[in-house]
């Protein structure tokens, strides 16, 4: 039966596609361009006095991005702001959880392969309760502008497992397809899937990161791939509505394969100007504070753009009144500037925030 949009497709083929090659000469040529974008960007990570940076800045930058191509729409200011109380309103909240969501990813498969049960866990992170595969009927995915119905996902509880144990099957399939190849075609099967009632668009783009880590191309998660993925959101879905309709599978590799990198060039610069401004502000405040000679004091301040003084406290091991102070001093020296965010006093690192939230 030929694929209709308004038809539950159940007769979604597993992986990999039937007849169809998938490692083309100019997705191979991609292929090499995205590699020796990470390996450069695993270089320059490495090269950072304090890989935290990178750690706790990226996955934000991820979650605001990533939640923005579902219209869930926070600032990078107000996630940095919030982002050790989980605090602020109902989309930067939303933008957390999948900062959360994206570590328990991490964490997961830490200790077992990458599976559906992790995409579980994963979701329910996002939505702060437990999300099971879909049960109910009637899940259409309709045109935002024209309501005009142009995909429905399969259906049926037991369906939807066979499918996402075929993706399993795929994801771990021991044959010669390069990781990033096989990355963009489970990305796109896993949208096509469709498991949970919400969510899967950002639960998929996790499962691109934990992808990579798993295929030791990237340690950690410091991909920045939503940003590219929204400079270019109308292709995303085109791209992905036409594997479905017309087996576009060398477009669609191509399209993930020059997300993967630009997204990693775009780190490597953000982490040439981090260096940079790191080194600046380290200088500035050895003039303006002994804090300033503090290694651990100076690696906080690049952690997050907010700093409390509770942190200094703790990670410095010296009293909250001398923490206090060389805040304060940074303040007078014009190196940080202080606001109020509820009860409590934040200092704000705006060079860094800069860095952080500019475009490269």
């Amino acid at each position: 039966m030929p694929w209709s949009p308004d038809v539950p497709y159940n007769a979604l083929p597993a992986l990999p596609p039937h007849g169809i090659e998938l490692e083309t000469k100019p997705v191979l040529k991609a292929t090499i361009q995205a590699r020796t974008a990470l390996a450069t960007l695993a270089q320059a990570g490495r090269l950072l006095p304090n890989p935290n940076i990178l750690i706790h800045a990226v996955p934000l930058l991820e979650a605001q991005a990533s939640s923005e191509i579902e219209n869930i729409v926070t600032t990078a200011d107000e996630l940095f702001k919030h982002a050790e109380s989980g605090g602020g309103d109902h989309a930067t909240k939303e933008a957390l959880r999948y900062r959360s969501a994206l570590f328990t990813g991490v964490e997961a498969i830490k200790h077992r392969p990458l599976t559906a049960t992790t995409a579980g866990e994963i979701c329910s992170t996002l939505h702060a309760r437990e999300m099971a595969v879909r049960a109910l009927p009637g899940t259409r995915i309709a045109n935002p502008t024209t309501r005009e119905v142009i995909y429905a996902p399969p259906e049926g509880a037991d369906v939807i497992r066979d499918k996402l144990a075929a993706w399993e099957r795929f994801v771990h399939a021991e044959d010669d397809l390069d990781p990033l190849v096989r990355m963009a075609v489970a990305h796109y099967q896993f949208e096509a899937i469709h498991p949970f009632h919400d969510g899967n668009g950002r639960t998929g783009r996790v499962i691109n990161i934990l992808m990579l880590i798993e295929a030791g191309l990237l340690n950690d998660p410091i991909l920045y791939l939503s940003r590219a993925i929204i400079a270019r959101k109308n292709d995303y879905y085109r791209l992905l509505r036409a594997v479905t309709a017309e087996q576009a599978w060398t477009e669609w590799v191509l399209y993930m394969l020059d997300v993967v990198r630009d997204s990693a060039e775009s780190t490597t610069r953000k982490i040439s100007n981090i260096r940079s401004c790191q080194d600046d502000i380290a200088e500035r405040a050895r003039l303006a504070t002994p804090g300033g000679r503090d290694a651990q004091f100076l690696a906080v301040l690049f952690e997050q753009p907010y700093c409390r003084i509770t942190t200094v406290a703790r990670r410095c091991d010296v009293s909250r009144q001398t923490a206090s102070t060389w805040l304060h001093a940074l303040v007078e020296a014009g190196l940080l500037s202080d606001v109020k965010v509820g009860r409590e006093l934040l200092f704000v690192n705006h060079d860094f925030l800069n860095v952080l939230t500019r475009p490269e």
